[in-house]
């Protein structure tokens, strides 16, 4: 596991210490000090990736990738005015130029001054690389192996497509005044899409799983064939559904990834400048009434190997349970160090970037609401006539009206209070706010999704994890199929 120390001494081999490196530590910390002099916050990103890619589609491997990068980035913030160079080469002339390129900003401290970030203990993921602990030969043969098993359990299938992706990062924050903290982080994924046809029509189903752990659980037969036999499940559910209806009605969302819903149409609302800037839904509502009683919203960052989790974030700050919302009343947002500095509050440590090309913002790690009393047989038994959504695709949210748009892969409807047809086209559509303020009942059986979550932002996209338990929402709007 990821201690303070190993990691700091992991990443001062990569950066400082390795034959070829054109750094010292002590180069570093002199040019960050000169960088960082006389601005309210700032700091020194480095960063090392590893990453591989492999996608196989109807038996063959399309493609195969190995990469690996490596660079900087030094940030320098004064007031609310952000500088900021990078650059894909770590040597002391490299940086050198970047201090003179940050140093633009105008001298003098706008009086409310960052302090350093407090270090942690806390132990969330291993800190090996996934690609060490399993031969390419085996990480390849995988995903034939994923293609013949679902071609054997239904003579339907008519198309496999497959992907294994694996990724090590990386990290060091160095900050003015010699302080330093580190982090690395595991981050693998697999996903299954599953194509069956039947008297000529043609649906897909798909499962995907990953997180911050060894590549080495992916490869277990008993997850991988769960995961193709949740992706087949999917696609034969979908090669019996009816076009989806239209109209206001109550909807029932599955646990766990439904989630995404909440991601988007409610989370990103509840980030700290959107809400500094005026710009959300969720301005200025601290303290006051935004969803249905008993809904109680957090983001943690600290659940062990989820995909959206972190030991720090990419400002060095580690990770919290923040809870936003609770019983239905708004407690706050998520913080960077610079929304958090100039709206009064602690950060909160949902600093996230893309990587050392970017600067840090305001951003979701886990997102969540918590469980109820509520079963789901209970929910069902209250809808006359609605929608089932098991699961969802994509999905589109604007963050200063809250309006979205989701788009649902597996549904069903209800009935006078019983499951019944499986329906494809389904959207849901509506407003963030609304939607929290119409859930009528919460289920008790929270679940996450399964670690597949990538949030985009900005241009920037970061691994998140979202989850949830069962929800009732009453007079949701519901898009169908035109006939």
């Amino acid at each position: 596991m990821t201690d303070p120390i190993s990691a700091l001494d992991a990443t001062d081999r990569l950066f400082f210490e390795r034959a070829g490196s054109r750094l010292t530590r002590g180069e570093a910390e002199g040019l960050v000090a000169r960088g960082l002099r006389g601005v309210d916050d700032g700091e020194l990103f480095l960063e090392y990736r590893e990453s591989e890619g492999i996608s196989l589609d109807d038996g063959v491997i399309r493609s195969a990738s190995f990469d690996t990068s490596s660079g900087f980035g030094l940030r320098a913030v004064l007031g609310e005015e952000t500088a900021f160079a990078h650059a894909d080469e770590i040597s002391a002339q490299a940086l050198g130029r970047a201090v003179e390129a940050v140093s633009t900003l105008p001298q003098g401290r706008s009086g409310v001054l960052a302090a350093a970030p407090v270090r942690t203990n806390q132990r969330l993921y291993g800190d090996g690389s996934p690609l060490g602990d399993t031969e390419f030969a085996r990480r390849a043969a995988l995903l034939g192996e994923i293609d013949a098993y679902a071609r054997g359990r239904d003579s339907r299938v008519v198309q496999v497509s497959a992907s294994l992706v694996s990724e090590w990062q990386a990290v060091q924050i160095m900050r003015d005044g010699g302080e330093r903290v580190a982090d690395l982080r595991p981050l693998v994924r697999l996903n299954v899409s599953v194509v069956v046809e039947r008297d000529g029509r043609r649906e897909s189903g798909g499962h995907g799983m990953g997180g911050r752990y060894e590549l080495a659980r992916l490869l277990e037969p008993s997850v991988w064939k769960g995961a193709v036999d949740e992706a087949l499940r999917t696609a034969l559910v979908n090669l019996d559904a009816a076009p989806a209806p239209a109209g206001e009605m109550d909807v029932v969302l599955g646990a766990g990834w439904p989630g995404i819903l909440l991601h988007e149409a409610v989370g990103h609302g509840l980030e700290g400048d959107f809400n500094r800037k005026g710009t959300s839904s969720f301005s200025s509502m601290i303290g006051k009434r935004v969803a249905s009683p008993g809904v109680t919203v957090v983001d943690d960052g600290t659940l062990p190997e989820r995909r959206g989790s972190l030991t720090i974030d990419d400002e060095g700050t580690p990770t919290g349970r923040t809870v936003m919302i609770e019983d239905g009343i708004l407690q706050g947002y998520i913080q960077d160090r610079l929304n958090a500095r100039l709206m009064g509050v602690r950060a909160t440590g949902n600093g996230r970037r893309e990587s050392y090309a970017h600067v840090p913002m305001p951003r979701m790690t886990n997102t969540l609401m918590l469980g109820g009393d509520a079963t789901t047989e209970e929910m069902i038994r209250s809808v006359k006539r609605g929608i089932y959504a098991v699961n969802f695709g994509g999905g589109q949210v604007d963050i200063t009206s809250g309006k979205f748009v989701f788009a649902t892969s597996e549904a069903y409807l209800i009935e006078d209070g019983k499951v019944t047809t499986p329906v494809r086209g389904a959207t849901l559509i509506g407003n963030g706010a609304d939607a929290m303020n119409r859930i009528s009942m919460i289920g008790s059986d929270v679940a996450l999704d399964p670690g597949i979550g990538t949030c985009g932002k900005a241009g920037q996209g970061v691994p998140v994890g979202v989850g949830q338990p069962t929800l009732k929402l009453a007079g949701l709007t519901v898009g169908g199929v035109v006939a």
